[in-house]
């Protein structure tokens, strides 16, 4: 295949996890015969984009969508914080416009209207962006690319900040995309992209998110590539915790050398190997260890008696329980805080989806904690299962209990 960025032929297959249902294709009763996909990561050789070798129609997995933002506390308050990174920037807010793609339910422009910034979010989820209006945050539902960034500029629109939060990795036109954030943003103005760091999903094995709706895995490498191409440059990278290690990247109009802080990370990735297939051909190996081991430990625990449910019904749970070849025989069920899912099951292992409540009324001994990149805020939020002896386990990078 032709690489997504660059589109170079030169991209090496770097790791298979075989074929899997579309990881947020949420069932409303299980039933055999769910549309199955390659799910196969390679490294392209000229702009070391890591990304998928099979792509699936996007208005099959976001026309309808049921991740809501605002169900995660970690979520809003890194939106909060980036919101606030942005204004510290400005001298005023007067006459300024915010501007975020993939808006979701209106969780970060919300932080916005607080300031009395105006805003539009431009979201394609028919059910999210109804949501997003009805909590009066302004919505355009389509997709965000090169046309519709266009569109909006004829009609007078120009953003002095357009946000960008995991969104680019679902793309599959990414000169499109980059192209209209180009062409929306005033002369000082800046795109504020959010992606997980494809160095920390090496380093920590977090393969997990990989599935179907992440097309593409970032380094910065790979990032100045792509912004160069379309008369952006790299003034400033933000290394985050959230997701397992996120970049928050700030891309200014015209061209120029990257900032100090996205060089430093140039020149770390090719210290690393980052910047070439080479330095990902190890992490399939990692990837089968970790599967193998956590399927021991859940065997182990089945084996002395325990009750093993999930927290979780993520995409990034699903690829995981996939991968590692866990079902039914070995979790009982998986709980949510996402209202919009309970009562739903998960695609290919059928577990029932249930409110976090069920954990304290059915007591299991062990609880997977799928979205793991959330541990902190889910096990204070679980304080009380835990206090009555509850334990999770916490698969990445190597499964352990808590």
């Amino acid at each position: 295949m032709s690489c997504l960025s660059c589109g170079g032929d030169r991209v090496e297959l770097v790791l298979d996890l075989g074929e899997t249902p579309l990881a947020n294709a949420l069932l409303r009763e299980p039933a055999p015969g769910e549309p199955q996909v390659p799910l196969r990561v390679g490294v392209c050789g000229d702009c070391a984009l890591v990304q998928l070798l099979d792509v699936v129609d996007r208005e099959a997995i976001f026309s309808d969508y049921p991740y809501f933002s605002s169900v995660s506390d970690t979520v809003v308050d890194n939106a909060r914080d980036a919101v606030a990174a942005v204004v510290d920037t400005w001298e005023d807010a007067e006459d300024r416009l915010a501007i975020e793609v993939a808006s979701n339910d209106g969780y970060l422009l919300a932080h916005y209207q607080a300031r009395d910034v105006p805003v539009l979010g431009i979201e394609p989820a028919a059910n999210i962006a109804r949501v997003a209006v009805a909590r009066g945050v302004p919505t355009r539902c389509a997709f965000f690319g090169r046309a519709l960034a266009e569109e909006l500029a004829r009609e007078g629109i120009a953003a002095d900040v357009i946000h960008a939060n995991n969104v680019l990795a679902h793309v599959d036109d990414l000169p499109g995309f980059v192209a209209g954030l180009r062409a929306l943003l005033k002369p000082d103005g800046r795109a504020v992209i959010e992606v997980p760091y494809v160095a920390d999903l090496v380093e920590h094995v977090e393969f997990d998110t990989i599935y179907h709706e992440h097309l593409a895995y970032f380094s910065v490498t790979a990032l100045d590539h792509l912004f160069r191409a379309q008369d952006l440059r790299l003034d400033r990278i933000d290394r985050l915790p959230i997701h397992g290690g996120s970049l928050r990247v700030w891309a200014a109009p015209g061209a120029g050398p990257p900032g100090p802080t996205a060089q430093a990370l140039l020149d770390q990735e090719r210290a690393n190997k980052l910047d070439h297939p080479a330095g990902y051909r190890d992490f399939g190996r990692a990837v089968q260890h970790l599967c193998t081991t956590l399927r021991a430990e859940i065997q182990t625990l089945k084996s002395q008696g325990a009750r093993v449910a999930a927290y979780g019904a993520s995409a990034k749970g699903a690829t995981l329980m996939h991968a590692a070849g866990l079902g039914r025989d070995q979790l009982d069920y998986v709980v949510d805080r996402a209202p919009a899912k309970q009562g739903l099951y998960t695609p290919g292992t059928h577990l029932p989806i249930l409110a976090p409540e069920h954990l304290l009324e059915d007591a299991p001994d062990v609880v997977l904690l799928l979205t793991w990149n959330h541990a902190d805020e889910i096990l204070a939020q679980q304080a009380e299962y835990r206090a009555r002896g509850g334990k999770f386990l916490v698969p990445v990078p190597e499964p352990r209990l808590i």
